[in-house]
């Protein structure tokens, strides 16, 4: 079920009517409150966001998402309006995972949406990524710091998942933004270091396992057990 959160009616019905023929369900609101009383009640798969709503704004309804756990998880594609770009940073330092600039074609929304439906699935190998007491669970897709259950956003995942997977690798940040945004790395954007700042606090004593490779990028420390 895809969710499309869009006051403007005709660009709502257009939205839903393309994501529809493209084989999925979907569910249209109007403001930002409707929203959240229906989120209570169910979870879409990913929902398209406007950031200019009436009430509640995009912005105020991410933020709110990535803060509680129960729905953290949910992808999220931020619309914002040509010439945003403060916007656009803003979302995806909050946690959106890849935003469409309005005006937009029907046909790069429903690719975008395929896209980041597919990076979101869980993993497919059966494996779990150890470092001491630190456990990612690839099929389960969850995290545990020492016996503790840890709460990742998917970008927060697919970063540690890419650090375990290759312990001592340097990674630039280039990579990391090519490989978990899936777009190119935005030079003058923070999103990255918030990201990681925000991933070492969540795994507390095993976050300073993550090393700033000066000038370069970042790094897992290979033979950690703490």
């Amino acid at each position: 079920m895809i969710w499309c959160v869009e006051d403007d009616s005709g660009i709502r019905d257009i939205e839903l009517y393309a994501l529809n023929s493209a084989g999925f369900e979907t569910r249209g609101f109007e403001d930002g409150l409707s929203f959240w009383e229906a989120l209570k009640k169910e979870k879409p798969e990913l929902v398209v966001l406007d950031i200019m709503l009436p009430g509640m704004d995009g912005i105020e309804i991410l933020t709110k998402m990535r803060e509680t756990p129960e729905y953290n998880g949910i992808p999220v594609i931020m619309a914002t309006a040509k010439g945003q770009e403060y916007d656009r940073i803003r979302g995806l330092d909050l946690g959106a995972d890849d935003y469409i600039v309005k005006p937009f074609s029907i046909m790069e929304m429903v690719s975008r949406v395929k896209a980041v439906l597919r990076r979101s699935q869980p993993q497919q190998v059966s494996k779990l990524l150890k470092s001491g007491g630190l456990v990612v669970n690839m099929d389960e897709h969850t995290v545990s710091v020492d016996g503790k259950r840890v709460q990742l956003t998917y970008k927060e995942f697919e970063l540690l998942r890419m650090f375990l997977s290759h312990p001592g690798m340097v990674y630039t940040r280039e990579q990391l933004f090519s490989q978990v945004w899936n777009m190119d790395y935005m030079g003058d954007s923070r999103t990255l270091d918030s990201h990681i700042r925000t991933l070492r606090q969540k795994l507390e004593d095993y976050g300073k396992m993550i090393e700033t490779v000066r000038s370069v990028g970042y790094r897992w420390e290979a033979g950690y057990d703490k």
